[in-house]
This record gives C-alpha cells, sequence and structure tokens, in this order.
C-alpha cells in the first residue's frame, strides 16, 4: 500500500570551535529550540532544499551538507511526514534571523540549558551518534512512541 508524505529538512550546523547554530522557532506546531530547516518543494533535490533552506532561516551559504540521518511522523491527516537530518561545518556570510525565529550560536554542551522543541534532545543524538540513522515517533495502543534505530 502507498501513502502520501511530506518532505522536510533540518540542518546541523557546526562552527569547527565548539559552538552549534540553533534557531528559536516562532511556528506554534514545534516551539522551542531546532536547528534551521523546512520543506523540500516540488521538483527539488534533496540536498537543494537544505542548502535553501538555511540560506532562507539564516543567511548562511551551508556547502556539503552530510545526510546523517531521518526523523518521521505521522500528521494527523495520516500523510508520512519525513525530515532529512544533515550536518555541516562549511558555511559562508552574515547570520540573520528571518521570521521563522531567531538563529544564533552556542555552545554544544549548552544546548540542554534552552527551552527545546518537544524531543529536539533525543534527535540530536540522530545527528551525532554515527550509529544511529532513524528518529520515529508513532503511536501504540493509542499512546505516542519513539523509536531511535
Amino acid at each position: 500500500m502507498t501513502e502520501k508524505a511530506i518532505f522536510t529538512n533540518m540542518c546541523m550546523i557546526c562552527d569547527g570551535k565548539g559552538s552549534i547554530l540553533v534557531e528559536e522557532r516562532r511556528k506554534n506546531d514545534w516551539r522551542g529550540i531546532a536547528f534551521p530547516g523546512g520543506h523540500v518543494e516540488r521538483g527539488e533535490a534533496f540536498g537543494d532544499s537544505v542548502i535553501r533552506e538555511v540560506k532562507e532561516e539564516t543567511g548562511l551559504d551551508i556547502e556539503k551538507p552530510l545526510l546523517c540521518g531521518v526523523k518521521q511522523f505521522y500528521t494527523d491527516g495520516g500523510e508520512r511526514y519525513v525530515v532529512f537530518l544533515y550536518k555541516t561545518d562549511k558555511f559562508s556570510g552574515e547570520l540573520s534571523s528571518s521570521e521563522e525565529g531567531r538563529v544564533f550560536w552556542i555552545k554544544r554542551e549548552d544546548l540542554c540549558k534552552y527551552p527545546l522543541a518537544a524531543d529536539f534532545e533525543a534527535l540530536v543524538r540522530v545527528f551525532e551518534e554515527e550509529e544511529l540513522s532513524e528518529f520515529f515517533c508513532y503511536e501504540e495502543n493509542g499512546k505516542y512512541a519513539r523509536r531511535i534505530i
């Protein structure tokens, strides 16, 4: 059986000195600190979409984003919502926030001191731990469940 899907992306940008770029999301659907990213447009390559989204939300031009995992869950409408997870330490440009939220650098070890988006602390493991590649959220016996694979 086939299913409908929505494709999005998110990118962890590291400065090579122990800091990461975060975004304080304004949208009510997933409020809190997360990484920049957004929707894949029709006809757009996944890698191109993350480069475009990072530029739109941060003002930075990233290079060579590395696909390091995927997050997926089901929407209330039954679509599979897929988030391709990328990371990079290659960027240029001047940092600027957008209507999506304020962007700023923090020390990686300080991440949990901020109000994180739901499940974001666990999701970061997929970005950082090479043996992990998937964050899957689903319903089991009428309750929210998640697996990190």
